[in-house]
């Protein structure tokens, strides 16, 4: 489905990422994990056509993404969920959701609505109130049904668990694997590590920008990678 080869991006003169390659097939869902400043939403943001790449390739079935603009890659599937929602909090739950319908044409079937507030009933409830009511909880289940209403093939989540409490995260996380099951190809870049490895067919470990280890999540939990990439590298004493 997605593939980037040798994707590096600059900021200035710092290189956020360098010479990251990855692979997203049909139905997958692939973890990206690494401490911060590691360069993770870097990686979404230029998937999603936010930041543009210093080089590198990028494919969504088999077509170029390097002309494509952030619209563009919406219209073709690829729907991000930012870190911090980006929720317009003035206006109502319901103006909210429809804002991930705009590149669509005509008016979104009243159906796939209600279908959106059958998955997230406590927005539903609250959908003529304005955004600002409500929780953090909410407010991220709000950014994945506005990013769902695009209909993407790709979703991107960027760190959804943060800041939520232990109830609200183990929630996220079933919706997450439900939505995955369902067929839709996910990134998921997130902190926490072990509801990551419990959800991802794959995970990718970046630090400081590069990739340190890859593979299947029961691999990983036993590698040292992962404990370097959060915590650095052992250094000899001087």
């Amino acid at each position: 489905m997605l593939e980037i080869q040798g994707l590096s991006v600059q900021y200035g003169r710092n290189m956020a990422l360098k010479d990251f390659s990855l692979r997203v097939g049909a139905g997958q869902l692939i973890a990206v994990l690494g401490a911060n400043g590691a360069g993770k939403s870097s990686l979404l943001k230029t998937i999603a056509g936010l930041v543009r790449p210093a080089s590198g390739s990028l494919a969504l079935e088999g077509r170029d993404l390097h002309r494509a603009s952030a619209s563009e890659r919406v219209a073709r599937g690829i729907a991000l969920v930012p870190e911090g929602r980006w929720i317009l909090v003035s206006m109502s739950v319901h103006e909210n959701l429809l804002m991930g319908a705009w590149c669509r044409k005509g008016a979104v079937p009243a159906g796939e609505l209600e279908a959106i507030y059958a998955r997230f009933p406590n927005l539903a409830s609250r959908r003529h109130m304005p955004a600002a009511v409500l929780s953090g909880g909410e407010q991220q289940m709000l950014a994945i049904g506005r990013a769902l209403l695009s209909r993407p093939r790709l979703l991107l989540l960027d760190e959804p668990s943060l800041g939520l409490s232990p109830l609200l995260v183990q929630q996220l996380f079933t919706l997450i694997r439900d939505l995955n099951q369902e067929g839709l190809s996910m990134i998921l870049v997130e902190q926490n590590i072990r509801k990551a490895l419990q959800v991802a067919h794959r995970v990718h470990v970046l630090e400081l920008g590069r990739e340190v280890a890859h593979g299947e999540p029961q691999s990983l939990m036993a590698s040292s990678a992962l404990h370097e990439a959060y915590l650095g590298r052992a250094r000899p004493a001087p």
